[in-house]
């Protein structure tokens, strides 16, 4: 359980408060997409698999289409927009999976 606020670049995410922010502007988000930002947010620069992503946010015993995270990270690009570089917040690794902030 985390309990410090999570920061990469311009996004700010405070775990104990359920809240994001991207500068100083709130983002509203559902359980599952903070979650899913979390465990991104958690390892900046790492790249995560849908699996990776699926067993963590959802559960070990998911049974439906890892495709779903796919789903959620097109939802959070929406959402987030861009930092002050004019750079989307999610990256995608083709092939690979995601990863927030830079190597």
């Amino acid at each position: 359980q985390v309990t410090t606020p999570l920061i990469v670049g311009d996004l700010i995410l405070d775990p104990v408060a359920h809240q994001v922010r991207v500068g100083e502007t709130a983002v509203e988000l559902t359980r599952t997409e903070f979650e899913l930002l979390v465990a991104l947010a958690l390892r900046p620069g790492q790249v995560l698999t849908r699996h990776d992503l699926v067993t963590e946010v959802w559960d070990t015993t998911w049974v439906g289409d890892e495709r779903i995270v796919d789903v959620h990270i097109g939802n959070l690009r929406r959402k987030l927009g861009t930092d002050t570089r004019g750079r989307g917040f999610i990256d995608t690794v083709r092939g690979v999976g995601y990863r927030v902030g830079q190597p």
